[in-house]
This record gives C-alpha cells, sequence and structure tokens, in this order.
C-alpha cells in the first residue's frame, strides 16, 4: 500500500526552487542543497518535479543537489510525462529515457501523466500513453503509477472508471478553491475516494495566494495563534483530508521550508475552531477581486507576444490585496522587461486560455491589468 511508505505527508514540489538574478533558469544549488539537506534531516523523503519545471532545468537540479548526494533510498522522487509533447509510443520512450537521465536514476518511486484534461485523456487513450505507464510499472520503472487532472469531476468519474489500474491521482485542492464551480476540489476528491483511489495535493496554497492574504481575512487565522503561519492552515487543511496520502508544497526559500517543516513534522489535523475560522476566511476572500492564477506558468508557452501573464496577474493581485504602491508597479515592471511585452499588447489569439487549467479569462484580465497599470 502506498500509505504505508508515505510516513509524513509533506512533498517538496520543485516547481518554484530558489533562483539566482531573477532567472527562473539559474537555480540557487547552493540553497537549494541546504534545503533538501533539511528536509531529509526531519524525516521528509519526497521530492516532486517535472519535464518543464524551471524551463527544464528542475530535473537536472533535483540530480546535482539531491540524487549525487543521498542514497537513493533515502528519498521518493516524483516526475510527470509531459503528454502534450507525445504522438506515438516512440515519444514516450524518448522522453521517459530523457528524464531517467537528467535525474540519474534508474526508476521513479512516482510517476505521473502530466496535467490531464478530458482532450488529452482521450488522445492519450488512443496512442497508448495509459498503456505506457503500466508497462513502466510491470519493468519497475516506475513504481506507483497516475496522474495529474485538472478537469471537472465528471470527466475524472469517467476517467477512473476506464483506468482502475491507477495507483494514485494528483488534485488541485485547497480551501479555497473546495467549493469552487470551475476547479470542483471537493467534487473531485469524493470521486478519487469513492473510487479507493489515493490523492496527492498539489496546489494547497494557491501558488502562494492564499500564504499572503488581505488583512481582514489573515487578521482571523492570526487570532488563532500568534505562531502559526498563515500558509500552515491551508496545507493543514489539506493535509488533514483522510485519503490525501501526500501535499506538495511548492518551495522558494530556506524559510518557507522550514515554516512547512515545522508544523508538518508531528501533524495535527485542524479542529473544529480552526475549520470554522477557515470558512470565515473563505467569505472573507469572495469579496476580494484577486485573480485565482496559480502561476503554473502553462499559459506562457507559445504567446506571440511573450507576455508573462503570471508575473502580470501576481502584481495586479498584489495591487488589490496591498494598494497600489511602487512595490506593486516594480512587480508589473520586471514583468515587462526585455522580449517580453506589456499587458495592453495582448492580440486576442486565446493560446493562453486553452492552456489554463483554472480556466481564466485570461484576455479579459489582462485588459484590467492593462488599465490598472498602464
Amino acid at each position: 500500500m502506498i500509505q504505508a511508505n508515505l510516513e509524513k505527508k509533506l512533498g517538496f514540489g520543485c516547481m518554484r526552487l530558489p533562483i539566482l538574478n531573477g532567472n527562473t533558469e539559474e537555480i540557487d544549488d547552493a540553497q537549494f542543497c541546504e534545503m533538501v539537506d533539511s528536509f531529509i534531516r526531519q524525516g521528509f523523503m519526497y521530492f516532486d518535479t517535472a519535464f518543464p519545471y524551471h524551463n527544464e532545468k528542475s530535473e537536472a537540479a533535483v540530480k546535482r543537489c539531491l540524487v549525487d548526494r543521498y542514497p537513493r533510498e533515502k528519498f521518493y522522487l516524483a516526475d510527470k510525462m509531459p503528454v502534450w509533447l507525445t504522438k506515438e509510443h516512440e515519444d514516450f520512450e524518448r522522453i521517459f529515457e530523457t528524464q531517467l537521465e537528467r535525474c540519474g536514476v534508474d526508476y521513479f518511486d512516482f510517476y505521473l501523466l502530466h496535467a490531464l484534461d478530458a482532450g488529452r485523456i482521450k488522445e492519450l487513450e488512443e496512442n497508448g500513453g495509459f498503456d505506457f505507464i503500466q508497462e513502466l510499472k510491470a519493468a519497475g520503472k516506475a513504481k506507483q503509477v497516475g496522474f495529474s487532472f485538472h478537469d471537472s469531476a465528471a470527466v475524472l468519474e469517467e476517467t477512473l472508471t476506464r483506468h482502475p489500474e491507477v495507483d494514485f491521482v494528483q488534485l488541485q485542492i485547497n480551501y479555497y478553491d473546495w467549493d469552487s464551480e470551475s476547479v470542483q476540489s471537493k467534487l473531485c476528491y469524493e470521486v478519487a475516494t469513492r473510487h479507493h483511489v489515493p490523492v496527492i495535493v498539489m496546489e494547497p496554497i494557491k501558488g502562494g495566494t492564499l500564504a499572503n492574504l488581505a488583512e481582514g481575512p489573515a487578521s482571523i487565522l492570526r487570532g488563532l495563534s500568534e505562531k502559526a503561519s498563515i500558509a500552515s492552515y491551508a496545507v493543514r487543511y489539506v493535509a488533514s483530508l483522510e485519503n490525501v496520502i501526500m501535499v506538495l508544497s511548492g518551495m522558494s526559500d530556506r524559510k518557507q521550508m522550514e515554516d512547512n517543516t515545522s508544523y508538518m513534522r508531528d501533524f495535527v489535523p485542524l479542529n473544529e475552531k480552526e475549520q470554522k475560522a477557515i470558512a470565515q476566511v473563505v467569505e472573507e476572500l469572495k469579496n476580494l477581486p484577486t485573480i485565482p492564477c496559480t502561476g503554473c506558468r502553462y499559459c506562457v508557452a507559445g504567446c506571440p507576444k511573450k507576455i508573462l501573464i503570471p508575473d502580470m496577474f501576481a502584481a495586479y493581485n498584489n495591487t488589490v490585496q496591498f494598494g497600489d504602491n511602487e512595490v506593486t508597479r516594480r512587480g508589473y515592471a520586471r514583468a515587462t522587461q526585455e522580449e517580453h511585452g506589456k499587458a495592453s499588447e495582448c492580440i486576442r489569439c486565446g493560446k493562453c486560455e486553452g492552456q489554463c487549467p483554472q480556466h481564466l479569462q485570461i484576455r479579459d484580465l489582462l485588459a484590467d491589468v492593462a488599465e490598472t497599470f498602464e
């Protein structure tokens, strides 16, 4: 059973690693190594990477800072097949072998078909993607196989009915999206549970949104404890769900990692008072007109104007939460440096919206960003 192998529920997401000079491809190995050392020293073992993270630099960083420095039995490593790059069986094999080489391992403990929705699921059933991961498992190259998912509960129901062979599913779950009509965190969780499929959680802090609350919502959580961080309630919320076996947190610096591990070393589920406080926070957040972007950056690839959409949305949200000031405007200015276009330069081609797991109306939102900053 998977549950027997995962003693601690916190996983190190390698999607937002510490970087140097503001360059997402230039990973700060020294800091990442320190974070890996502390993480493992405290008894945590699960690391999660993927082919496209950090413009395809994450896997190699995991090799340098984790795999080359620790015995294989000291960690669990998860990686993902970029299904949007696959058409034939040979593509799966070629990419998988590249991932093994990049990470410096002979097998992955957890291997996923990455970012599935109804369209991609149909393609994978036609080109043998689901068969491929079962072949990996049979060959011992992947110990547990599953998929990460961004679509409706109805699509998940159909998929798990057709593919009961998967070992787990990775879902976006957080307290803000729990009752969301678009993300459907609760409904998807309930589908997986009915099918007896364990859940790994991604985006528990919603790309950092739930760690940087406006004063009203933040004061509700601060009233519970002087010591607990705002982010801790979001992580503990999903870790408290019975069918959740792992919670991934993308940790960008030592401070974030130290905070996460402080309350997840000896995890305690949320109590009734904390649950009620979170319900109050959700109500407060619904009254704030922020953009629910998780910063996954899928929308950036293929943009003809090279607009850094997540960076702009982050600057806009900071303005909503903390006001229009020099700091928030500096965030927008950084997003338009070098060859990257301004929000007003969007030509409304719609490519970004086709890639967005959150189903955001990006073109209209960029117009709002342009009005705010330009």
